[in-house]
């Protein structure tokens, strides 16, 4: 299915075309920061995709300044603590057990060398330790490993995000009692487009995981993907999706579609680039207290265009590592980009 361009979007209506504040993301505008919109439809979603790109960049930005201190940049890295043999065909992942990607299964990491490369990624700047294992759902002895991991990451002053698939209720609660404190798990697109990526769980099966975490006081991460042959009309449905939820996620990862080969999107064209700064643009807006993550597919971007996404309202980048399976820039070059840009990483505060 071919991306649709932002220009097949309907007009603008005057709420989203700068004669009106209301668009910017809560309910008092961006000056009063009121309670962030849940009332979100998708043809204000597809209006702002539809603004002149200038246009969307200033209104993102208005947004982003009103919520957050531009000049800095959350930083997390991602740790695969459990790598490969997933049975989800999820087309895009070459974790799965289904496809032939070359990437090797793994076993949980021991403690001690999650812990160390816990620390080595602290002294590198990061204050976010994310960790992702490859479960369809983790069993119980895989759960307790993992709270053990969360409680010694923790210890360090790191704040702990955890991925390991589907959880039911009593499994969130007792990542919250280990001292968890971010579950991500992606919605990954619309509804509608949701079964021609995955259909070894529902959008619902997704959904409840949500809900679970939420009710267990646990910080949602939930975001998705660009690039796997979506509409414009599917990257807003997700968005408004994400903005009409009981509580809008605290982080939301944007991730631009990296092609392996061996899945079955490893074939088809690259994301244009204003269309995925628009994505982020209008996720700005419509999350606006989110810290909006610059995920998957960075190894690929310019400095350019990483700075246009900055811009647009990206707060937050996964740092150093491998992102699970697949490449992440280098420590060195991601500090100095922050440098030439007069930005600096987030400290976080203890």
């Amino acid at each position: 299915m071919p991306d649709q361009h932002p220009s097949a979007a309907p007009a603008a209506p005057a709420a989203a075309s700068g004669t009106n504040a209301r668009p910017l993301g809560t309910d008092g505008g961006a000056a009063g920061r009121g309670a962030p919109r849940q009332d979100w439809t998708l043809e204000e979603a597809l209006a702002l995709f539809a603004l002149p790109f200038p246009l969307l960049m200033h209104q993102a930005q208005q947004v982003h300044l009103a919520w957050h201190n531009a000049r800095q940049i959350q930083m997390s890295t991602l740790l695969s603590i459990k790598t490969g043999a997933c049975p989800e065909d999820c087309a895009y992942c070459p974790q799965s057990v289904r496809y032939e990607t070359g990437v090797a299964s793994e076993p949980l990491l021991p403690l001690a060398t999650v812990v160390e490369r816990a620390r080595a990624a602290q002294a590198a700047g990061a204050t976010r330790f994310c960790m992702g294992a490859a479960f369809r759902s983790p069993k119980r002895r895989d759960l307790e490993q993992i709270g053990a991991m969360v409680r010694a990451v923790r210890a360090l002053g790191l704040e702990t995000c955890v991925t390991a698939g589907m959880l039911e209720p009593g499994q969130a609660d007792e990542l919250k009692a280990a001292g968890l404190d971010y579950y991500n798990h992606n919605l990954d697109t619309s509804a509608e487009f949701y079964g021609q990526i995955i259909t070894t769980r529902t959008y619902q099966d997704r959904l409840a995981t949500l809900k679970s975490v939420r009710e267990a006081g646990l910080k949602v991460c939930c975001g998705g993907i660009i690039g796997m042959g979506e509409t414009l009309r599917d990257r807003a449905q997700l968005l408004v999706t994400l903005a009409q939820l009981p509580e809008h996620p605290q982080s939301v990862p944007i991730n631009q579609l990296v092609r392996v080969p061996g899945t079955p999107l490893a074939a088809g064209p690259p994301v244009d680039p204003f269309d995925f700064i628009r994505t982020i643009a209008v996720a700005r807006i419509m999350l606006p207290r989110a810290q909006v993550r610059l995920s998957a597919g960075r190894e690929s971007m310019s400095d350019e265009l990483q700075a246009l996404a900055f811009l647009a309202g990206a707060n937050s980048i996964f740092y150093g590592e491998k992102l699970l399976t697949t490449g992440n820039p280098d420590v060195l070059r991601d500090q100095a980009l922050l440098q030439r840009l007069g930005m600096e990483p987030e400290q976080r505060l203890q």
